[in-house]
This record gives structure tokens, sequence and C-alpha cells, in this order.
């Protein structure tokens, strides 16, 4: 085993759920947000964002085929896409709002701000997690360097 694999599979997961983070700060700021965009003359709410996580390898059975032919290639994961989330947006009565529609009801986005925060401290456990796995395979990599000496 290359022991720079560990390193790329804390690298790539902590690149991953650094852009999770980051797509849930935006969905967190667009909660308010009821003209993301005009389509027609008519504003359209932002829509929540989701980020897709993928294993680098496809499947086990090519992991194993490559490791059983001395392949030392990193897997970890990759960004699939940031899909926007289909759940229906949410109309509200306010007739006095600029983005009201004939009927009086203005379109929020679809984001709720629990769901975010949860997902948020997901994501920022799960970054921790991998530092701490990082700084475990540098402190293993350094005391076989000590043995040496």
């Amino acid at each position: 085993m290359n022991i720079s694999n560990s390193f790329s599979i804390s690298s790539s997961a902590l690149t991953a759920q650094r852009l999770r983070m980051d797509v849930i700060s935006s969905n967190i700021a667009n909660a308010e947000t009821t003209r993301a965009q005009v389509i027609n003359g008519q504003a359209v709410p932002y829509r929540r964002k989701m980020v897709v996580l993928e294993p680098n390898q496809s499947s086990f059975a090519d992991m194993l085929n490559a490791r059983m032919n001395g392949s030392t290639t990193a897997s970890g994961v990759k960004i699939a896409e940031i899909r926007e989330d289909s759940s229906p947006v949410k109309p509200v009565y306010n007739p006095e709002h600029p983005d009201a529609d004939a009927d009086g009801y203005v379109y929020m986005p679809n984001v709720d701000i629990a769901k975010e925060m949860v997902d948020m401290i997901s994501a920022s456990r799960s970054y921790e997690a991998n530092v701490t796995a990082l700084n475990a395979s540098k402190a293993m990599v350094s005391k076989a360097l000590e043995i040496g000496k």
C-alpha cells in the first residue's frame, strides 16, 4: 500500500465536505430570496441546492480488481453534481410584496433553516473526522520514519 493513499483519501473528503458546507451556507443566505432569477417577466425564487457525492471508483468489483492487479491508486470521494431540490416552493400571502402574484401570494424558497443547520453540523463533523484521520496518518508516517533513526 502506498503511504500517500491515506492522504489522498482524506484530502478528497476534506474538499468534498468543504464544498458541502459552502453550498449549505449559500442555501441559508438565500432562504428569503424571492427573486433568484426572472424568467419571462416572472420572479422565480431561489431553490435549495444539494451536493451529491460518490466514490472515485465505480464499484466494489472495480476496486477489488484494481488491488488484485497491483494498482495502488487511492479511492476517496468525488463530487458527482450539485443539484437543485425539487420540493415545491412555499406560497406566502403578502399582497404588498413586490414579487406577489395577482392573488397576493409570494413564493418563498424551499429552504428549511433547521434542515440546513443539521446538514451543516453533519458536514462540519465529517470534516473534523477527516482532519483527525489525516493527522493520525501523519503521526504514523512520522513514527515510522523515527524507527529508521
